[in-house]
């Protein structure tokens, strides 16, 4: 296994990252889950990737039940925060209430003291940055988390986070995580990937093989009907196989 920097900071994290999106508490029993992260970790796998909002807090408690068999210091541990978790109004978004309401949920379901990559899910149009910016530099001040990132923010968004912690002396976010595939290659021209590669953001891509697609498995006839393709509410590619010959 190869590892990389994250951006520009001292961490160095696995160029295979294992995900939990639709899988860990969701499509995967618990025994297979177990079996794949095992399998991850004695490959040199060290980065593991959650959210809260994967199967409302499963994947996160999954994740917490099975990486503990493992040394802390041998794992680089990621969650996210943004989408609403309940029908609370403050129970979503970037506001400080919500990101320390969160973080704190996320460490007792990875049963963890600290997180070492945590994540703007998505931009925030209802807070202001500033206030974002605050909260997760508080949050590593107080030793929760290590480091704090974004995903699908756009090249000006991000850009205006960096400026505003530089300027007041706060911890910069120090990755981004898009979407990249060969069918999904949009950061390449809308600016994201050329300013984190100037500013030394790491990205940190998701579904790198198009959910399946790229892999060939979907080149039979026959679609299993459990299959992620089938699930056309979280499948981000139906749209593109309709139009694209792969």
């Amino acid at each position: 296994m190869k590892y990389r920097r994250l951006g520009n900071c001292g961490a160095k994290v696995s160029v295979i990252g294992f995900g939990s999106w639709l899988t860990l508490g969701g499509t995967v029993d618990n025994k297979t889950g177990s079996k794949l992260i095992r399998y991850a970790f004695d490959n040199g796998i060290n980065f593991f990737d959650t959210a809260d909002v994967y199967a409302k807090g499963s994947a996160e408690i999954f994740l917490g039940n099975t990486l503990k068999i493992f040394k802390r210091e041998d794992l680089f541990i990621a969650s996210k925060c943004y989408w609403p978790m309940s029908e609370n109004p403050n129970d979503r978004g970037l506001s400080r209430k919500h990101v320390f309401e969160s973080v704190n949920n996320s460490l007792k379901n990875l049963k963890t003291d600290y997180i070492d990559l945590y994540q703007c899910h998505r931009y925030d149009e209802n807070t202001p940055l500033e206030e974002t910016c605050r909260a997760f530099n508080t949050l590593i001040e107080h030793g929760k988390i290590l480091y704090w990132g974004t995903s699908e923010w756009t090249r000006d968004q991000i850009r205006e986070a960096v400026k505003f912690c530089e300027k007041h002396n706060l911890h910069k976010p120090v990755s981004n995580q898009p979407q990249y595939s060969l069918l999904y290659s949009e950061i390449e021209n809308n600016g994201v990937m050329d300013y984190c590669r100037e500013a030394g953001i790491g990205l940190v891509v998701w579904s790198p093989l198009a959910q399946g697609v790229l892999t060939g498995k979907y080149n039979r006839k026959k679609i299993e009907s459990d299959s992620r393709l089938m699930d056309k509410k979280n499948n981000v590619f139906v749209k593109k196989l309709r139009t694209k010959r792969i």
